[in-house]
């Protein structure tokens, strides 16, 4: 369950830093919806910064805590 939950972490990271860097959303592209999102510099900001660590915490598949 724990490796369920930190891949739906990491998609939705993934998913905030192609809207922080690109303004693109991939969840609404593929699931329907509006994928081009206008926002602010700071909310671009904070979205790729969520994004980044989306990115760091893929190194918890390799742990044993959240490997399980």
């Amino acid at each position: 369950m724990a490796k369920f939950a930190l891949t739906l972490v990491i998609i939705g990271a993934l998913n905030w830093l192609l809207v922080g860097l690109f303004e693109w959303d991939l969840v609404s592209a593929i699931f329907g919806g509006d994928s081009h999102r206008e926002s602010s510099w700071l909310s671009r900001v904070v979205y790729t910064l969520v994004g980044l660590c989306g990115l760091v915490c893929i190194r918890f598949y390799s742990t044993n805590r959240y490997a399980r």
